[in-house]
Formats: C-alpha cells, sequence, structure tokens
C-alpha cells in the first residue's frame, strides 16, 4: 500500500438530531465541530438527516401505497389471480 495516499481513518460520531440517536464508528469525514462522548473523548461530530433509528423502515412505520392500482393492472396485465393465501 502506498504510504502518503490516503486519507485518514479516525473515529467520528455520526448524530441523528431528528431522532436524538449518535454512534460512533470509524469514517475519512472530516467536521468541523466537536463533541464529547460517553468515553469522555472528544470526536468530530456530522450530523446526518436519517439513520436506522429514524428511518421508516427500520423503525416499522413503513407504509405501502399503491395510488395508482398498480398491483392490480399486474394482475389483469399478466393473468396471476388473487388468492388470500398468496399475500400472506
Amino acid at each position: 500500500m502506498k504510504q502518503s495516499i490516503h486519507p485518514e481513518y479516525r473515529p467520528v460520531v455520526f448524530r441523528d438530531a431528528s431522532a436524538g440517536f449518535s454512534f460512533l464508528t470509524r469514517s475519512t469525514r472530516t467536521a468541523e465541530s466537536t463533541v464529547a462522548w460517553e468515553d469522555g473523548k472528544q470526536y468530530p461530530v456530522i450530523d446526518v438527516e436519517v439513520s436506522s433509528a429514524s428511518h421508516p423502515f427500520y423503525t416499522g412505520r413503513a407504509t405501502v401505497l399503491d395510488t395508482a392500482g398498480r398491483v392490480e393492472k399486474f394482475r389483469r396485465r399478466y393473468g396471476t389471480a388473487s388468492s388470500p393465501s398468496a399475500g400472506a
């Protein structure tokens, strides 16, 4: 591996302000601000809009919207019959 061409890989805190969730991991990202972590050390902090704590898929709040009747249109076009046990 060549020396002096790779970015510095260091601990960074990612913070999801909408969910009040933050986690410490390693990254090459840089940040201007720092935050004191649970171990008492200062780490660069990067604010993110969505994390696993606020994303609907991971929180179980995901909804499936069939606004245009796409499932029914598919079944009509390709001849698949809808049965109650097929969706379960």
